[in-house]
């Protein structure tokens, strides 16, 4: 009897981690101090917030991506073909 196959394998979970705790790193990057009525924080400009934490955010997005799309060559295709 053949076991029944998930669409997923460990290693897409553990990918999907991966991309997901990139994104929350990159997240986090953003954060800090903001501007009030009473004073201006010209930290929220910062290259951290503006280009770095972004990047990080967006490669997190594509790791999880390429997690959800990846398969694993199993030893039965390659047989097959």
């Amino acid at each position: 009897m053949d076991k029944k196959q998930f669409a997923f394998t460990r290693t897409n979970y553990i990918l999907i981690a991966v991309g997901m705790a990139v994104i929350i790193i990159g997240l986090l990057l953003m954060t800090g101090q903001n501007c009030t009525e009473q004073a201006f924080n010209p930290d929220i400009f910062s290259a951290r917030r503006i280009k770095v934490a972004p990047l990080v955010t967006l490669l997190g997005f594509l790791e999880v991506i390429f997690a959800i799309a990846y398969r694993p060559k199993s030893d039965k295709d390659s047989e097959q073909k």
